[in-house]
């Protein structure tokens, strides 16, 4: 019996060891070689200090700032550790809402956010509903420019300036064919702010 043990070990270590440890390492390092900005997590920084990343929303609430899309991520009700409460972009608990098209609770509260946005006319879809994850950073550019009076009107910028603020950072589709235009709210926002001051 030992005999048959022995090299089912010895291979169990050995691929243990060259797919669990050996080839880890050496893709993080050749990534960290070739694209490190991207390996450590697409930090943004602002005069040296990290404020985020490129890829992980943040809740941005201030009328002078671009708004997210909803979030859907929560955290544990500090009151009650049983539930949960809302925690706008809590990259903790990245989730969707997994509400259904049929969920009440869902309707509920789209048409809520329809009717706080008091918006004219038609509503882009992401300004009221959320991501898979819960964690998107993008809106679309039609999402930005809804919002660009707004923000003008607080900064008392011309509403020009900001709408070519919007374009300015559009982010087109990959090979101009997979995924959709979008907007980075925190670089959108990063960039008002150097342009008009909090």
């Amino acid at each position: 019996m030992i005999q048959h043990l022995r090299p089912a070990l010895a291979l169990t270590a050995l691929f243990t060891l060259l797919t669990g440890v050996a080839y880890p390492l050496a893709i993080t390092g050749a990534a960290a070689v070739m694209a490190p900005g991207k390996a450590g997590g697409s930090l943004i920084s602002r005069n040296g200090v990290v404020v985020g990343s490129a890829l992980i929303g943040q809740n941005f609430e201030a009328p002078r700032y671009f708004h997210p899309r909803p979030s859907a991520t929560s955290a544990p009700d500090p009151a009650d550790a049983s539930k949960t409460i809302d925690a706008p972009y809590n990259a903790g608990n990245s989730s969707g809402s997994n509400l259904g098209p049929l969920s009440q609770k869902l309707v509920d509260r789209v048409k809520g956010d329809v009717a706080a946005l008091a918006q004219p006319g038609a509503v882009p879809a992401d300004a009221v509903t959320t991501s898979g994850s819960g964690l998107d950073p993008h809106i679309s550019p039609a999402t930005a420019l809804m919002q660009a009076p707004r923000v003008a009107r607080e900064r008392n910028l011309p509403e020009e300036r900001v709408r070519s603020l919007v374009a300015a950072h559009v982010e087109t589709p990959l090979f101009g064919i997979l995924g959709e235009p979008r907007v980075n709210v925190l670089l959108l926002n990063m960039a008002l702010d150097r342009v008009s001051s909090p």
